[in-house]
C-alpha cells in the first residue's frame, strides 16, 4: 500500500479548515500538523477532526519539525509567498489558496522555484473544479464574438466575516482578491488576451485605511473584442440587491447562472449556481425569437465542502500523476496581473494598457 502524504495545514479558518476536512476523509492524505496564529481555530479544528494532531503556532518551527511531504497554506494573502516559497525549498509539494502571491514579480519567482525542485504548485482556483461553472464556461463558448461578461460578488458583512474582510483589506481590495476568479473565468470563455483595464472605487469607512477601498469595479476589453466587468464590494453598508450577477452575452445569445437566495456573505452561495439560464437570439423572418429560453438544472451541484474535496484530489492526482501545472500557473498570473492593474488603475486615475502575453 501506497503511504499517504503527509500535509502540513497553514491557516485554520474558514478555507483551512475545509481543506483540512479534505484531506482527513481521504486516505491519500495525513494532517502532519495544523498551524494558525489564533490557539481557538486550530485546537477546535483538531477536536473536530479526533483530536492528536499536533498543533503549532509557528510556521517554521511546524515546517521544521513536521517535515511534511505536502504544504496547505490558506493565510492571508499576505503571507503566500513568503509561506509557498519556504515549503517548495524544503521539498514540500504545495497547495495554496488564491491569489497565488500579491505581485506578479513574486508570482514567476515561485513558478521558478516550484519548476525547479520539481515539486508541484497548485493554486485554489474552486470555480475550475465546479460542473455548473464549468457548463457556464462551455455554454459560453458557444455564444460566438465578441462576449460581454457581467460579472460580481458583493458581500454584506458583520461580526467575524467583516472582521475577517478588514484583515484582507490589509494587503489587498476586494477586487483584487475575489477578482482573480472571476477574471480567470473570462479568460477561460474567450480564450483571448486581456489588453486594457481600468478600475474605479469607493473607501466608504474609516474602518479600513486611508489608501484601501472596500468597493471596487474593474473592466477589461480583451484582444477579439470582448469586454467584461467585475465588481465587489465588503462592508455592513452593501447592498443585497444584485449583489451576485454572473451574465455573458454573445451575437447568438446569453447565459446566466440564476441568482442564488442566500445572504451574501454565505461562503457557499459564492460559488452556488442554483441553474443556468439560457436564451437564444434566433429570430424568424417576423423577427420573432424560434426557440425557447433553456434552464439547466445545477440542484445537484457539490457544495462547498465537497468543491473543497475536489480540490484535494486534484492535488493529489497533480502530485501522484507528475501533473504538468505550467498552464495552471501562466493562467494564475495572468488573472492577478489583470486584478492588479485595475488597482493601479484606481489609484492612478488611468486605464492601463497590459504588454503583450499568451493565456
Amino acid at each position: 500500500m501506497t503511504q499517504p502524504i503527509r500535509v502540513l495545514v497553514v491557516g485554520c479558518g474558514n478555507m483551512g479548515a475545509s481543506h483540512a476536512r479534505a484531506y482527513h476523509t481521504m486516505n491519500q492524505f495525513e494532517i502532519a500538523g495544523l498551524v494558525s496564529r489564533g490557539s481557538e481555530s486550530r485546537q477546535t479544528l483538531s477536536d473536530e477532526l479526533g483530536g492528536g494532531i499536533p498543533l503549532f503556532s509557528d510556521f517554521y518551527e511546524a515546517l521544521k519539525e513536521t517535515q511534511p511531504d505536502a504544504v496547505s497554506v490558506n493565510t492571508y494573502p499576505d503571507t503566500h509567498a513568503e509561506y509557498v516559497t519556504a515549503s517548495l525549498k524544503a521539498g514540500a509539494h504545495v497547495f495554496v489558496e488564491k491569489p497565488l502571491a500579491n505581485t506578479i514579480e513574486e508570482c514567476e519567482e515561485i513558478v521558478k522555484i516550484a519548476q525547479e525542485t520539481g515539486k508541484k504548485l497548485l493554486i485554489g482556483y474552486i470555480v475550475r473544479v465546479h460542473p455548473a461553472w464549468q457548463k457556464f464556461i462551455e455554454i459560453s463558448q458557444t455564444l460566438g464574438k465578441p462576449l460581454v461578461m457581467r460579472m460580481n460578488l458583493n458581500q454584506q458583512s458583520s461580526g467575524k466575516t467583516w472582521a475577517t474582510h478588514k484583515n484582507l483589506m490589509k494587503s489587498m481590495s476586494p477586487i483584487v482578491d475575489c477578482g482573480v476568479h472571476y477574471v480567470d473565468v473570462m479568460c477561460l470563455m474567450t480564450q483571448a488576451n486581456p489588453i486594457r483595464v481600468s478600475g474605479i472605487g469607493a473607501r466608504l469607512t474609516d474602518e479600513v485605511a486611508s489608501d484601501m477601498y472596500n468597493y471596487g469595479h474593474l473592466q477589461v476589453t480583451f484582444d477579439d473584442g470582448s469586454v467584461g466587468w467585475y465588481e465587489a464590494g465588503w462592508g455592513p453598508m452593501m447592498s443585497e440587491t444584485a449583489f451576485f450577477v454572473k451574465d455573458v452575452i454573445g451575437p447568438k445569445g446569453c447565459v446566466s447562472i440564476m441568482e442564488s437566495q442566500s445572504a451574501s456573505d454565505d461562503v457557499d452561495a459564492h460559488s452556488k449556481t442554483n441553474a443556468l439560464k439560457v436564451h437564444f437570439a434566433d429570430r424568424d423572418e417576423n423577427g420573432q425569437f424560434t426557440k425557447k429560453d433553456e434552464i439547466v438544472s445545477t440542484a445537484d451541484e457539490p457544495d462547498h465542502q465537497e468543491l473543497c474535496d475536489r480540490e484535494q484530489e486534484l492535488f493529489y492526482k497533480a502530485i501522484s500523476e507528475d501533473m504538468d501545472l505550467s498552464q495552471h500557473h501562466q493562467d494564475a498570473i495572468n488573472s492577478l496581473r489583470v486584478v492588479l492593474a485595475a488597482d493601479e488603475s484606481f489609484k492612478t486615475g488611468k486605464t492601463v494598457e497590459l504588454g503583450k502575453y499568451n493565456i
